[in-house]
């Protein structure tokens, strides 16, 4: 089991530095491989909210940490000119959900020969990430049997402000061929629940979790902050990054015996 993690947005170098070393130094305590996200712009918000620092600060302070902490690096992009510079600094270019089926964007993606990890859209079937595959293999032919494609659970759509994940995705995705991530903590997410901004239930990140490593998946997403309430950006659904050690023990136990079975 890999972890994705790190704050939702960059709201500062200070903040990302601080979360960087302590999960670094958590996840080598553990034995987990470790890859550090957070987002130089939150493009996609419902209403006209703080978008973070912007794409030259966020490499910037992303490249620090992959210098100081030794981290590969996940950062998401929206538009197809931003790989190219992302992947000077990004281990990992992940596609958000709104854009999973941006042809351009994908195959922007994978003209860079990085990882390329796509977030299921919440209007999407797990079996139409096939369609995100093939327009990824278009351009890199061997990117799903090289281990380059990640697909990622986010929970789909339930009606207005609500999502609910069917497990049965992280099997169905699967049959690709393509590591699966289970991503906890969107999975929680309650869109424009809070007169236009996005609400959730961090409470529920343990339970979700724990439900996807025992259908199986070969990854974790999980955004997590200092101060929570105080981000940027899902404040309501980010965990306390003082909760990340015993969440991740849980996770690691449940994975033992998912992986044993």
């Amino acid at each position: 089991m890999f972890l994705i993690a790190g704050p939702c947005a960059i709201e500062s170098r200070d903040i990302v530095l601080q979360t960087a070393e302590t999960l670094r130094r958590l996840c080598y305590d553990l034995g987990i491989t470790l890859y550090f996200k957070s987002s130089f712009d939150k493009a996609n918000r419902t209403s006209d909210s703080s978008r973070g620092v912007g794409i030259d600060e966020g490499l910037r302070i992303l490249e620090e940490v992959k210098r100081e902490f030794n981290l590969p690096i996940v950062t998401d992009v929206h538009e197809s000119w931003q790989c190219d510079p992302v992947s000077a600094v990004a281990d990992v270019i992940q596609i958000p959900a709104f854009l999973s089926r941006q042809t351009d964007l994908l195959q922007a993606a994978a003209a860079t020969g990085r990882i390329v990890n796509v977030k299921k859209g919440q209007f999407m079937a797990p079996w139409d990430m096939k369609g995100a595959i093939e327009k990824i293999e278009h351009i890199h032919p061997d990117a799903a049997r090289e281990g380059k494609i990640w697909l990622t659970e986010r929970g789909s759509s339930f009606g207005y402000g609500r999502l609910i994940v069917d497990m049965t995705s992280l099997v169905e995705m699967r049959r690709f061929g393509c590591p699966v991530v289970f991503d906890a903590t969107h999975s929680v997410q309650q869109p424009s629940s809070q007169a236009g901004i996005t609400g959730g239930n961090r409470a529920m990140v343990p339970y979700l979790m724990r439900a996807a490593l025992a259908v199986g998946v070969d990854g974790l997403f999980i955004e997590t902050h200092p101060d929570p309430d105080q981000a940027i950006s899902d404040a309501a659904n980010q965990v306390r990054l003082a909760d990340m050690e015993s969440l991740l023990k849980q996770a690691l136990e449940i994975d033992a015996l998912t992986t044993n079975r």
